[in-house]
């Protein structure tokens, strides 16, 4: 009798497996909607790129955004901690407990400096499932994948009748033998696959996305340097059978700044192309490039850059932070962003940070002054070429 029942739980704990390996494969949930005021609020956090213990301005920072924006969803793009093998679970435990603490929900992609430290993706993805508990909600699609933690969130209307959003995240992967990596053939498939199936379940009818990743897309290089008909060596910047000058095309800058070149994954499987032609991505965001923030359209789809919000690697004061998006639930076709930046919130108010003695009163100062700057020098440029 005992075998009977065990054979029977048994069963039954296989069919819950299948049950709930079947919703995470489409991305749906019970915790991400539109709130009553038809908003829903992401914070993208890309590269914190710290050891352990992570600098304490980072941590507060991003806690006191928390407490003052309250984020229905806070998605790490990446490069998220370089703590050592040794302590690399205390990090990533650490790094978790902002949002288990503050009970919000989160997700994650990986960038090229997460496992460079001895520990497999696989064994970190689980480390942030085991340490972010409920409010973790990354997830491996399809393990078959290239990559690692590809995967999609559905957004549920504000009266949790229908999917009325959908985010996707992308393992952009690291290296490969001509420099950084990108998303691969398969988990383009897999986005393809995954967004009929959405299609499908909401009447036939696409659900507006967003993507996210580590490695901006180069296809970003097409709106922001101007291209060259041959390779010139260390004069351009040279991908998989194209190659660009260092000359800017300042005036496509919608929005933000760009302080350094790009750095895109040398090979282009099509992943852009798959945006455009499939029609549900109206912005894809990266991180990867430390000091940029700047925001071009391409045929469409914005492409997006979050600046860093280590306190450890590279960064800029006019920069450093995170990103803020705004949806909608009444015009799903567009968004608002902004970058909160650590100078600005210490000079409205936020004086608390500086007594951790990684950034003074004089760096926020002349962090804000050369936004302010870079602001007025984009917008000149802007309208100059608007009316040359």
């Amino acid at each position: 009798m005992k075998k009977v029942i065990a054979l029977l739980l048994s069963a039954v704990m296989v069919l819950s497996m299948n049950c709930i390996s079947f919703a995470a494969a489409s991305g749906e949930n019970d915790v991400l909607k539109f709130d009553e005021n038809g908003e829903f609020r992401i914070f993208n956090i890309c590269d914190i790129q710290d050891n352990f213990p992570i600098h304490k301005t980072a941590v507060h920072f991003i806690k006191d955004m928390i407490k003052i924006h309250d984020p229905h969803l806070v998605i790490l793009g990446g490069d998220n901690s370089t703590a050592s093998k040794e302590t690399k679970a205390d990090a990533i435990k650490e790094l978790c407990d902002i949002f288990v603490e503050s009970e919000t929900y989160f997700t994650f992609v990986f960038g090229n400096h997460d496992d460079e430290q001895g520990v497999s993706r696989e064994e970190l993805l689980r480390m942030y499932q085991l340490y972010g508990g409920e409010y973790c909600l990354a997830y491996d699609a399809d393990p078959a994948l290239t990559g690692v933690a590809t995967h999609n969130l559905t957004v549920k209307s504000s009266d949790g009748t229908k999917i009325a959003y959908n985010l996707y995240m992308f393992d952009s992967n690291s290296y490969c033998e001509y420099g950084y990596d990108c998303v691969h053939e398969d988990q383009i498939e897999w986005y393809k696959q995954t967004s009929q199936e959405i299609k499908e379940a909401n009447g036939g009818e696409t659900v507006p996305a967003m993507a996210f990743q580590h490695i901006v897309v180069q296809e970003a290089f097409e709106k922001l340097f101007i291209p060259s008909p041959v390779d010139l060596g260390d004069l351009t910047l040279n991908f998989d059978g194209k190659y660009y000058t260092y000359l800017p095309y300042v005036h496509d800058i919608k929005d933000g700044f760009l302080l350094e070149a790009p750095c895109p994954g040398y090979y282009n499987y099509g992943q852009f192309d798959a945006f455009v032609e499939t029609g549900d991505v109206v912005a894809v965001f990266s991180g990867h490039d430390h000091p940029n923030s700047y925001t071009v359209t391409k045929d469409g789809v914005d492409i997006v850059n979050t600046p860093g919000a280590s306190f450890e690697s590279y960064g800029d004061n006019s920069a450093r932070g995170l990103r803020l998006i705004t949806l909608n639930e009444e015009d799903t076709s567009s968004y608002d962003t902004k970058v909160l930046t650590v100078s600005e919130y210490i000079l409205d108010g936020g004086e608390e940070l500086l007594q951790y003695g990684e950034i003074t009163m004089l760096d926020a100062v002349l962090g804000k002054v050369q936004k302010i700057f870079m602001k007025l020098y984009v917008t000149l440029v802007r309208t100059f070429f608007a009316y040359a």
